[in-house]
């Protein structure tokens, strides 16, 4: 089993019902492709480096999932059909990308 970081930026004017949709949706995705959600970071509205849609601003969430198979192509795909999920993006989670400080 490996470890992903799943990036989420969502639609910056969605209510907190309609935020607790998505990211039940999300879930549901993510255990339908066979992972697990092991951790979750919500970071609210942020502003973006560049506009998507014509919108400065986005809502930010992070997941920690663990899988066995490829989420890249299982979760992502099906996020991407989601109006309101502007980007997604997955990443695999090394642990030498984790540096110690001395």
């Amino acid at each position: 089993m490996n470890n992903y970081d799943l990036n989420l930026i969502l639609n910056p004017s969605l209510s907190s019902e309609q935020v607790t949709v998505e990211k039940e949706y999300v879930a549901n995705a993510v255990k339908a492709a066979g992972a697990e959600v092991v951790g979750l970071e919500e970071l609210g509205n942020r502003r973006l480096a560049y506009a998507i849609l014509k919108e400065r601003e986005g809502y930010f969430l992070y997941y920690n999932v663990r899988s066995s198979g490829n989420p890249e192509k299982d979760i992502a795909a099906n996020l991407r059909l989601r109006d309101n999920i502007r980007r997604v993006l997955v990443v695999r989670d090394r642990p030498e990308w984790k540096t110690k400080k001395a």
